[in-house]
């Protein structure tokens, strides 16, 4: 695919779909954004724009309104932190087609930047309806594709788009491919992956692509529970499947591909989600009536020397619920262990999503190879799955 190099951008309104898709909490009218990395991911890109005296048109979705304007998924305030960190005006159009957004367009002079309202306000954006990508085409001259983190979604702004303007990869998009495609081919070994989050019915298919590759997994959060339910272990009320078959493929598979899952010998639990104050480690097997909410210290040790042995990992997902003090400190551990195996030459790529929040939150996400954006769209990407917004580039 050619990347933005490949077009002349001076003086040219250059439609720029990035993922601004950041978590908002509301508090008396008020938005606050609750992590920036996204926004930070963009900000490079649109400099370059900028330098190069492009009219940027930024579009982007927030959330699921489901085809209705609802002002809680409003990128007013993305609009507002993106001119704070991008350290320049960002102009906001209060929709993403109509006389509202072909007005700020033609307000725009070379190195301006505007950001449309949120897609997903119009449901021809998910349905990757023509006519509302015909839309979006018309307020621009060129089309650059920078937001990995919804490659893997078919949608107006990111596959349709790409057919009606004349098109390029954006830096972002190139640097997320370029950190995931080793992992695809020929990878340092030994390869692991660090996998945790809710459920394994979300993550089968990584699972299954993943043992054809790995040399062993690590397995934390709701996806271990669910793994040690399906070998009979009692994890109490913590969260898991209430369908163990895919967990039981799962372990069949891997078994059958003599690929070892390391799955946790002791746990932190609490009597509930809330009850911080009880929480205690316990080993698997004497969990009884409590709840499973981190990895104990033991895993995290035997978790930590699988890491450090290896050569390439890949972190999908944290150990446990990361955003709570009392239960941050497995998945803390584990990502100290692999910026310790990183900093000795192994290659180590966060997968988006929680993972990635972790990683930033936690404070080892700059000790990393590469820290993705993606979350659905890397998984994907790691299952081999073609992806429609890289495809529609290629």
């Amino acid at each position: 695919m050619k990347g933005i190099d490949a077009l002349d951008v001076a003086g040219k309104r250059v439609l720029l779909r990035e993922d601004l898709n950041v978590p908002l909490e509301w508090d008396d009218g008020l938005a606050r954004i609750t992590d920036a990395t996204r926004i930070d991911a963009a900000v490079p890109t649109l400099r370059l724009l900028r330098e190069r005296k492009a009219r940027t048109i930024v579009l982007s979705h927030l959330g699921r309104p489901d085809g209705h304007a609802d002002p809680t998924y409003s990128l007013k305030p993305v609009a507002e932190m993106l001119a704070q960190h991008l350290g320049a005006p960002v102009a906001f159009a209060p929709d993403c087609v109509g006389d509202v957004a072909r007005s700020a367009v033609e307000k725009l002079r070379d190195g301006d930047v505007l950001l449309l309202e949120n897609l997903r306000f119009h449901a021809g954006e998910e349905r990757n309806d023509l006519a509302f990508a015909k839309q979006l085409a018309a307020l621009g001259d060129l089309y650059v594709d920078d937001a990995f983190g919804t490659a893997h979604r078919a949608h107006a702004s990111t596959e349709a788009l790409a057919h009606l303007l004349p098109h390029a990869a954006g830096p972002l998009m190139e640097a997320e491919i370029a950190a995931l495609q080793p992992l695809m081919e020929n990878p340092p070994r030994p390869y692991i992956c660090v996998i945790g989050g809710a459920k394994v019915k979300d993550k089968v298919g990584v699972f299954s692509a993943l043992a054809q590759r790995v040399d062993a997994f690590c397995v934390g959060g709701g996806m271990a529970n669910t793994l040690l339910a399906a070998q009979g272990v009692n994890v109490g009320r913590s969260l898991r499947d209430d369908d163990l078959a895919p967990a039981r493929g799962i372990l069949a598979l891997a078994a059958e591909r003599h690929v070892p899952i390391h799955l946790p010998v002791d746990a932190i639990v609490s009597s509930g989600f809330d009850a911080d104050d009880g929480a205690h480690p316990v080993e698997i097997g004497a969990v009884g009536d409590a709840m499973i909410l981190d990895i104990g210290p033991v895993t995290a040790e035997e978790y930590a020397r699988v890491i450090e042995s290896a050569k390439t990992i890949v972190f999908n997902g944290p150990m446990g619920v990361y955003e709570k003090p009392a239960y941050r400190a497995g998945t803390k551990a584990i990502g100290e262990a692999i910026a310790r195996a990183t900093s000795a030459g192994a290659m180590s790529v966060v997968g988006g999503g929680d993972a990635a929040a972790a990683a930033h939150l936690l404070g080892f996400a700059d000790r990393m190879t590469h820290v993705s954006t993606g979350g659905g769209a890397t998984l994907e990407f790691l299952e081999g799955k073609t992806l429609p917004g890289i495809a529609a580039l290629q």
